[in-house]
């Protein structure tokens, strides 16, 4: 059974923060089960346990740094732990013994003046003898006691495989009627409870600051990997900004009739959002050059389109990312987007889903936010703002003054990289396909 160490969550990590832990020393352990809360310079998630055994040592308390590689815990077999200890003892004894026995013999002591340290010896073995009885009254009392599980605890008794797919649907375990063996929350209980819509209830935001009070508020490592990525953006790379707005009464009426065919009551629905992150993807095919970013004395054109989709969190932005989107179908991007940010919220992404990307969208349009510009997220080459769609006067194809949906889209772009042209064919062909939405299901 292994050392646990501290993981390496993102390519930048090299220290990270033991939040909390979801299991206490004694208790069983099976793969799959959450084990910790760790905070890396990205994020706060939960870390999954490798091993099946027994949490028998716990190296790191909660609110503990340390950094990467450096062990935190150890899972193994109960007592495994406190026979390495004995066999360290009877080692240090045998050290011990060794070299009081060498010294005697370059002495040359006489027989008599021998068995004078051995007296010590002899009372020494009567005390261990007196001692064992404590120690092993100590170890049973360090033994942890059978487990009387409380009701609350008993409701959330569930498989790990339960447990993922309660995550990724959404459903809160502490509601769900397990039908396993002695109450166990299985994969077909959460489904079936997800059916009936049962959601998992938002984390607590972090306590306010009393009006009237100032307060120092010390940085999480997200915040302060946010700071400096932000220098590092804004400072070495010279942006420059290109913004369009587009007539957005298409995309209204393709969500319409999506609706109208009763996908609305369809938790996967398709979103204008979604549209516009297919669009994005697409457009970045037709125009390859802008998927790229600098490299010193050259720049890097990609392959692959890897799609940044920024989320806001309780404790700042993590940025998921879909790699290959160009593969992707409008429905799969809907899908994924979905699902990584349901985890991105609850703390349960994996470290390659929110590393890489070849650019990014923003979109506050959700929020109220008319239009707004976006720091590119370093390497990348160009992010995409994306406001809301506003209802405007506009003149249409007959001098007529009509109502009219137009949403802003502001693309940031890293001139080393992007000239003006550039970024202008690739927003020309990102209009096109926005207001032809038809073109986005092919």
């Amino acid at each position: 059974m292994p050392e646990i160490q501290m993981p390496k969550l993102s390519d930048t990590m090299t220290e990270g923060t033991l939040v909390a832990w979801k299991k206490k020393k004694g208790d069983k352990v099976s793969a799959g089960e959450v084990l910790a809360e760790i905070e890396s310079d990205k994020a706060t998630m939960e870390w999954e346990s490798s091993e099946d055994g027994t949490l028998t040592e716990i190296y790191v308390e909660e609110g503990g740094k340390v950094n990467v590689g450096d062990k935190i815990a150890f899972i193994g077999e109960e007592g495994e732990e406190a026979s390495k200890e004995k066999e360290g003892e009877k080692g240090k004894e045998e050290k011990e013994e060794k070299p009081k026995a060498e010294e005697e013999k370059e002495e040359g002591k006489p027989k008599k003046e021998e068995a004078k340290p051995k007296e010590p010896k002899a009372e020494k073995k009567e005390e261990k003898e007196t001692a064992a009885p404590k120690t092993e009254k100590k170890a049973e009392a360090e033994k942890p006691a059978p487990k009387v599980e409380k009701a609350e605890e008993a409701r959330v008794k569930a498989s790990p495989v339960a447990r993922r797919i309660a995550v990724e649907l959404g459903v809160d375990l502490s509601s769900v009627k397990g039908t396993g063996p002695e109450g166990r929350v299985t994969e077909t209980d959460v489904r079936t409870a997800a059916k009936s819509k049962t959601a998992i209830p938002k984390p607590s935001a972090p306590a306010a600051v009393k009006t009237g009070e100032s307060a120092r508020i010390q940085l999480s490592g997200m915040r302060k990997i946010i700071a400096e990525r932000l220098v590092e953006s804004l400072g070495p790379i010279p942006h420059f900004y290109l913004n369009i707005d587009i007539d957005a009464g298409p995309l209204m009426e393709a969500r319409e009739e999506l609706k109208s065919a009763g996908e609305d009551a369809d938790a996967a629905k398709i979103t204008v959002n979604d549209f516009v992150l297919k669009a994005a993807v697409q457009a970045a095919v037709k125009v390859p050059r802008v998927n790229a970013s600098f490299d010193g004395d050259a720049f890097v054109q990609y392959a692959d389109v890897d799609l940044g989709i920024a989320v806001a969190i309780e404790d700042g932005l993590l940025t998921p990312v879909i790699h290959g989107a160009q593969n992707k179908s409008l429905r799969e991007i809907s899908e994924l987007v979905k699902d990584l940010a349901h985890r991105a919220r609850n703390k349960r992404m994996k470290p390659e889903e929110f590393q890489g990307g070849t650019f990014t969208v923003s979109n506050l349009g959700g929020m109220g936010i008319d239009s707004f510009s976006a720091v590119i997220n370093p390497p990348q080459g160009f992010i995409l703002a994306i406001g809301k769609i506003t209802k405007v006067p506009v003149v249409d194809d007959c001098d007529q003054i009509v109502v009219g949906h137009r949403m802003s889209i502001t693309m940031s772009c890293d001139h080393r990289v992007i000239d003006g042209a550039l970024g202008a064919e690739y927003l020309k062909e990102l209009r096109h396909l926005l207001e032809n939405p038809a073109l986005l299901l092919v």
